[in-house]
């Protein structure tokens, strides 16, 4: 017996085979508050996004400067290498779960993360998501920008000399300045072109990134005449009582690093070619590259010491060390595609959406990424990551915790609440579905608000050192600062439920 299909009404969504929803044309109100064409729903035609380009945005995301530095960071903390990479590994493997949790919501509907946060927080209050993301993104622009511009200081300083022995401005060569702005200005003169450039960007950049990595494996492994003896380093900790209190909140640092990708993940699959393609990329591209990246770094910091004596951490001050004008320029654009890789697609597409979701009628994607640049700068960077106190307890610490919380109610709206059913057109429509207490659902705010205060009201820094007072913001939860991310995220995905009930309609059949 063969099933009927009932028809489709000519102004509601379409479904093709492989579940993806598109709106016929006409389907949304002339309304342009909400709307314009970077928040529409891409069509099915072009999302044509594979698993390798979702894999090699993820590898070319996660070879960078600060990624590098993870696993030197914990073995400064006491960890052996073997610690330091199995915590980097059980890290990604855990934010893998929330981000094809969210990233699920991009081949359906073709939808970036702002819009799908309307479903949840309403059309208004999606701003309050949407602007935390923002800020986060510009914040980490600027730093990876910094950073890259000092990458370029160095290398090129190596190459000239005497660039240090200049001027200063603001305490800083006026030379470093100058790499700076270059850095800065290429960065927007590629996503100015849009996300298209940007896959293919990322396509070759991937790929390029890892040989760089591989190069430099080789070449410290060939001067040292094997990896020295970092390997055979024993952990300060061991796998007892002292071990824990260093591994549950270095844990939840490595998962802020990508936490903020948790949530925007559908700006990047909505171009999907279909769910098989997102999972299988994330899944290929996100915890294996990472794992990977510590090992690489673990050895060739060991080699380091082999060579000089003591462990280089930082690859652009060991690439630095080499006299060959070749390798020199062979780092230096290595540094410059690692670093744009990210923090182009990590940093400027989601503000980018952000900001265009906050005023659609004036701000579309490529103005969203320039202010996002302007932005990126007037935080100054170089002040955030002055101490690794402010950089690691006050800004990880304080970032994973607010992105868990609204991770954890994203999730729990799309997935146990709507069951992955959306009424897509009342996205872009106000007094509709989502409108809720004038474009604001009190009760995600409520959850948030709630989440939130546990995952951070603890926050505190080392004695003398940062922002927040030793003993927590709110004392009496010091003990939870340390979880911030899980805290947040299963905090308000519990509270959300409990407000929400079935109230949040399951949406269309």
């Amino acid at each position: 017996m063969t099933a009927t299909v009932p028809p489709v009404p000519p102004t509601g969504p379409i479904a093709d085979p492989a579940g993806r929803v598109e709106l016929p044309p006409g389907a949304l109100p002339a309304d342009g508050r909400f709307v314009n064409d970077d928040l529409l729903p891409v069509p099915v035609s072009r999302r044509r996004w594979t698993t390798y380009n979702f894999a090699a945005l993820w590898v070319g995301m996660a070879h960078n400067i600060p990624s590098w530095l993870l696993a030197s960071g914990l073995v400064a903390l006491g960890m052996d290498w073997k610690q330091a990479v199995l915590t980097i590994a059980l890290a990604n493997l855990i934010v893998l779960a929330p981000m094809l949790l969210t990233g699920h919501a991009g081949p359906k509907y073709g939808i970036p993360f702002p819009v799908l946060a309307r479903a949840s927080f309403g059309l208004r209050g999606a701003n309050l998501p949407a602007m935390i993301r923002a800020a986060v993104a510009c914040a980490w622009f600027g730093i990876q920008t910094w950073i890259g511009g000092q990458g370029i200081f160095v290398l090129l300083g190596k190459l000239f000399g005497g660039w240090a022995e200049v001027a200063k401005v603001g305490g800083q060569p006026w030379t470093l300045w100058v790499c700076f702005v270059l850095f800065w200005v290429l960065e927007l003169a590629i996503i100015y072109r849009g996300m298209e450039a940007l896959r293919r960007f990322e396509n070759w950049a991937a790929p390029f990134v890892i040989v760089g990595a591989l190069v430099l494996l080789a070449w410290i492994a060939a001067k040292a005449g094997g990896l020295g003896p970092l390997l055979d380093q024993p952990s300060k900790l061991g796998w007892g009582a002292d071990f824990w209190p260093v591994f549950f909140p270095s844990l939840m640092g490595m998962i802020a690093f990508w936490s903020t990708l948790s949530l925007n993940i559908p700006d990047f699959t909505r171009f999907g070619a279909g769910q098989r393609a997102q999972i299988w990329g994330q899944t290929l591209g996100l915890p294996t590259t990472m794992t990977l990246f510590a090992l690489l770094s673990v050895f060739v910091t060991s080699g380091s010491q082999a060579v000089y004596g003591v462990a280089v951490w930082d690859p652009v001050a060991l690439a630095g060390r080499t006299d060959n004008v070749f390798g020199l320029l062979f780092a230096l654009v290595t540094v410059l595609v690692a670093t744009i890789s990210v923090n182009i697609a990590a940093n400027v597409v989601s503000p980018a959406y952000d900001l265009a979701n906050l005023a659609p009628r004036f701000v579309n994607f490529r103005r969203g990424a320039l202010i996002t640049g302007v932005v990126g700068v007037l935080i100054m960077p170089w002040k955030l990551t002055a101490t690794p106190e402010l950089y690691i307890f006050t800004w990880l610490g304080l970032v994973g915790g607010l992105l868990g919380t609204v991770a954890g109610i994203l999730i729990a709206d799309y997935w146990l609440v709507r069951r992955t059913v959306l009424d897509l057109p009342a996205l872009y429509t106000p007094d509709g579905r989502y409108w809720y207490t004038s474009g604001w659902n009190l009760r995600a705010v409520a959850a948030f608000a709630v989440g939130g205060v546990l995952a951070v009201g603890g926050s505190h820094s080392a004695p003398g050192k940062g922002p927040f007072p030793s003993e927590g913001l709110i004392p009496f939860l010091r003990p939870l600062a340390d979880y911030g991310w899980a805290v947040g995220l299963t905090a308000s995905l519990v509270l959300y439920m409990a407000l929400m009930g079935t109230r949040g309609s399951r949406t269309p059949a």
